[in-house]
């Protein structure tokens, strides 16, 4: 082979968001980068380049076909952040190459959004702003009928990958009794974190505060609906930071309207979210548009672990920064690809 070429396909994301200059320099000193920035890198470019190809940084789709016509690709590396299903996972684990992405970026801005979303809905700060402005406000004992204290309440996590247990550490200072719930965990990975294994509904039926941080599965779309939502205690806050998937999204708003739960959501079934969604006007909903983890710093950290990782696999040794992706579980995941960064 006379050539190493990288290949850079990685929309939504772009070369000048996820790379400072200097980690730019070192990508492209580990070989030639071929960068395809406005669209999707055509077919037949990828096709011609496959034989001399190393490393592919973006959402290119590698079926088994393409993986056998990429002799010297050592890995895959999603700059998305999300396992998608345009890639034969076992094929790739069968022929030595590493698919891995830097989604750990992300936990540490959605987890701090999550806080702060937390106590806003306890403490209804933002209903008492919208009050006020409106001439409708109410002072002290009076003003916090409906609200609670987010220290040393109860909070339950749903999903305990990177986000929930960055955001199981952030709360650590308030002494929340917290229970987790995650079907994929064994029970001594939530004991190590401090928190109480648990069922979904006690998650629900036990927590003033839930935080959902499950991404989807082929098992679990819309898994918490109607029932599950009737199992909170009244007043209780939902956040929902992860995939709008993973909740019966009609459900979830009118378990918000009837006053039951108050709520926020980072996410929504199809974004942008159209002028006239009636999603806008739910009382009791705080909006957010899937912005908790797209902090500058985020972004660039996804250029640098993904660049520090490659820089390992060339000189043969394992990643240590990015997840891998295991086929036994990427092949299930559902996460609707994200169209904006």
């Amino acid at each position: 082979m006379t050539r190493r070429i990288i290949l850079v396909d990685p929309l939504p994301r772009t070369l000048d968001l996820i790379m400072t200059p200097d980690v730019r320099r070192r990508l492209e000193a580990m070989g030639e980068v071929v960068v395809s920035q406005d669209r999707p890198m055509p077919d037949e470019t990828v096709e011609r380049l496959l034989p001399e190809t190393v490393l592919i940084f973006g959402q290119t789709a590698m079926d088994r076909g393409r993986l056998e016509r990429a002799p010297h690709l050592k890995a895959i590396i999603n700059v998305e952040t999300n396992f998608l299903p345009n890639i034969d996972y076992a094929a790739a684990q069968d022929r030595g190459v590493h698919v891995i992405t830097p989604a750990s970026a992300f936990a540490a801005p959605v987890a701090e959004a999550a806080l702060g979303m937390a106590i806003d809905l306890a403490r209804g700060i933002t209903e008492a702003d919208r009050l006020f402005r409106e001439g409708r406000e109410s002072y002290g004992l009076a003003a916090n009928e409906h609200t609670f204290r987010f220290m040393g309440s109860s909070v339950g996590i749903v999903g305990f990958g990177d986000l929930g247990r960055q955001f199981r550490e952030l709360i650590r200072p308030f002494r929340n009794t917290v229970r987790i719930y995650d079907p994929w965990l064994p029970a001594e990975v939530i004991e190590r974190a401090e928190a109480m294994p648990a069922s979904l509904d006690e998650v629900l039926r036990e927590s003033r505060t839930v935080a959902v941080f499950a991404g989807v599965t082929s098992e679990n779309q819309g898994f918490i609906g109607a029932r599950e939502f009737s199992l909170m205690q009244p007043g209780a806050s939902f956040l929902l930071m992860s995939r709008a998937g993973v909740v019966d999204f009609p459900a979830f708003l009118e378990a918000v309207r009837s006053g039951h739960i108050r709520a926020a959501t980072d996410v929504f079934p199809q974004e942008p979210v159209a002028a006239d969604d009636p999603v806008r006007a739910v009382p009791g909903l705080l909006l957010s548009a899937h912005r908790t983890g797209g902090t500058l710093d985020a972004f660039h950290a996804i250029g640098a672990m993904a660049v520090a990782d490659a820089e390992l696999i060339l000189r043969g040794l394992p990643p240590v920064l990015c997840r891998r992706a295991d086929p036994a579980t990427a092949a299930r995941l559902r996460s609707k690809p994200v169209d904006l960064s």
